[in-house]
């Protein structure tokens, strides 16, 4: 196989068009064979392999910089880089990232897992490159859905300013993770440029110039309407308009013919975007006809695609989804608003049965949870759907949009907590934390699936402010179901009583305190356990109660330990029971790489196993004879 041949970059410059097209089959089929094991991102992996094989042929890495954009299409790059042999630990614990990663290997320019940023880190190293005098070329890879995000125009704008080489392609598949939408997509979509067209401007541009006096007047008088001609027959202005030569489209699966302009490209003194439309799922039948559902997957049949995992009903996704399409039923001020995540939300459901009051924004986090401000204000109730990680990109627009005006727009945060093997930039751990940083917000977390049904109807029909509620991936909890109560504002219940310990847990941690009181009461250790389902505002008085009556509290939530719930906890704690122990089992401040969530809950100290020992070495007094039994 030729694919075996090659060990690093230089290796398929010896390769001739015949060998390159075998070479991209041979990649498609390795890249099938593997996620279908491992899972990971297939659809958009596939569609990008000529383009990844073009790249390492116009240009010299490493030593030239290639940015991926949010980067889970960065496999062929890996393959082809010197890591196809640690595909068969592709997202695992241990093993490689499927996100380019700097400490990785010299090929990985920038660390990347969100969307809309190559543009902006790729300036920022051009930018570098240039004040320290040196020489390589920087390319930016950024897919048509990533130019939804705000941030991207930002950058746009200021690459504008270039002059010297730097290169933005952009690759148009006409999908994010599901179909794109708006004014962009339909823009790139009318797009068919002359191919002689740039070139002859280059031409007629530099003779015009080379006239003595009255050159560069012709060229800014000519420029102006040639331009407003073009306006009408050549699409590709709103680039050329910025300042930013435009070449292109060029097919995305034609590796000669990307070749030829990436080095076109090249030579330019300034920034120049390239248009290169790709197939999202290429070559592969089953991701070719669903690229949404092949975006990512879990381990499926390389010959049917269909998922070997079967499916665990219901997720708290699911409940969500149900509950929320009910609240709207009931109620036509209820709106739903996502950021390009409809079916990750939960959202399709709500799409279909209320097409007028479903949003989605596109990968643009901070003008949806303004546009929500927005639609409160109007006098409708909003809720935005979006992913705990993704949030984090709006932190501004929460503060400033909706909490200094106290509007009632409702946070639903899927994915909180370990969300597993795509690792630091995804995983859910910080939301507590910044959530509870801002004044008028209130954060919920509910403990099994009926719980997340009282809350987000709480939270629609019953509050009139800012609030989030913040849930899991995967199964919802059944557990605890006899333990159902009213949502009171601010309160949270206790569900067991015991003696001298106390468990406080938040969210997806009840369940694990709930196992660590089974397993300490059949050493005879009887513990409380309580819920404080409000993460802000705190249950002062459940802590004061639990206080009063416990010599140690045991804190439990699945998010970082600085500015979360324990240090809460802990602070009342010593301010009105100074004498009684409290013990915080959080994350630790840190970035968890990627993993299955199971490894990840154990090596981190979150696992009910893991925190009996941390409350045996914290409290041996009472629980080190029970450490021996």
């Amino acid at each position: 196989m030729l694919l075996e041949q090659i060990r690093e970059p230089q290796d398929i410059k010896n390769l001739n068009a015949e060998q390159l097209k075998e070479l991209a089959e041979e990649i498609r089929g390795f890249l099938v064979d593997k996620i279908s094991v491992t899972g990971g991102h297939l659809a958009s992996n596939l569609g990008v392999v000529e383009l990844t094989i073009a790249l390492f042929l116009a240009f010299d890495l490493p030593k030239d910089k290639v940015i991926w954009d949010v980067g889970h299409q960065s496999y062929t790059h890996k393959i082809l880089s010197g890591r196809r042999e640690m595909f068969d630990e592709l997202r695992q614990y241990g093993g490689i990232s499927g996100f380019p990663k700097r400490k990785e290997s010299p090929y990985d320019a920038f660390d990347t897992g969100h969307s809309s940023t190559s543009i902006s880190a790729g300036l920022g190293i051009a930018q570098g490159r240039d004040l320290l005098g040196e020489d390589y070329g920087v390319v930016s890879v950024i897919g048509d859905g990533a130019l939804t995000g705000g941030m991207a125009y930002e950058a746009l704008n200021n690459a504008a300013r270039m002059k010297k080489n730097f290169i933005i392609v952009l690759n148009d598949n006409n999908m994010s993770i599901s179909e794109n939408v708006g004014g962009i997509s339909k823009y790139l979509n009318g797009i068919r440029s002359d191919e002689g067209y740039n070139k002859l401007k280059k031409n007629v541009t530099a003779a015009l110039t080379k006239v003595p006096f009255i050159g560069d007047g012709l060229v800014d008088k000519i420029s102006r309407t040639k331009n407003s001609i073009k306006q009408l027959v050549i699409p590709g202005m709103l680039f050329e308009n910025m300042g930013i030569t435009y070449l292109g489209p060029v097919d995305g699966h034609n590796v000669r013919a990307m070749v030829k302009i990436f080095r076109e490209a090249r030579k330019l003194d300034h920034a120049v975007l390239v248009h290169v439309n790709t197939v999202k799922g290429k070559g592969y039948g089953p991701a070719e006809r669903n690229p949404e559902r092949f975006h990512g997957v879990e381990p499926f049949d390389p010959i049917t695609g269909k998922t070997l995992k079967e499916k665990i009903y219901p997720g708290y996704t699911d409940i969500f989804s149900r509950k929320l399409c009910q609240l709207a039923e009931k109620d036509p001020r209820v709106v739903a608003i996502t950021a390009a995540m409809p079916d990750g939300t939960g959202l399709k459901a709500f799409a279909r049965r209320y097409p007028e009051r479903f949003f989605d924004v596109g990968i643009a986090e901070q003008h949806g949870v303004t546009s929500a401000a927005g639609m409160a204000a109007a006098g409708m109730k909003p809720v935005v759907a979006v992913y705990s990680s993704f949030l984090q990109r709006g932190f501004d627009q929460i503060l400033h949009d909706v909490c200094i005006q106290n509007l009632p727009v409702v946070f639903a945060l899927d994915r909180a907590g370990l969300v597993g093997s795509d690792g630091e930039t995804h995983q859910g751990i910080f939301d507590l934390s910044y959530l509870t940083s801002i004044p008028n917000m209130s954060v919920m977390a509910p403990k099994n699936l009926w719980e997340l049904r009282r809350e987000l109807e709480f939270a629609v029909c019953d509050y009139d402010g800012p609030v989030a509620i913040r849930y899991p991936r995967g199964q919802a909890y059944r557990g605890l179901k006899e333990f159902d109560s009213p949502i009171r504002f601010g309160k949270g219940e206790i569900l067991y009583r015991g003696q001298e310990i106390a468990l406080l847990a938040v969210g997806s941690m009840v369940s694990t305190a709930e196992h660590v009181r089974d397993k300490l009461k059949e050493e005879g250790v009887d513990c409380t356990l309580a819920n404080g389902r409000f993460i802000k505002p705190l249950d002062e008085e459940l802590v004061k109660e639990l206080a009063q009556a416990h010599k140690l509290i045991v804190t439990l939530e699945e998010n970082v330990l600085q500015g979360g719930y324990g240090l809460q906890v802990t602070a009342l704690v010593h301010r009105y029971a100074p004498e009684v122990k409290v013990l915080n089992i959080a994350l630790p401040d840190a970035y968890v790489e990627h993993g299955n969530v199971s490894v990840l809950r154990e090596s981190l100290g979150i696992d009910s196993d893991s925190v009996i020992r941390a409350m045996r070495e914290f409290y041996p007094e009472r629980l080190a004879e029970e450490a021996h039994a």
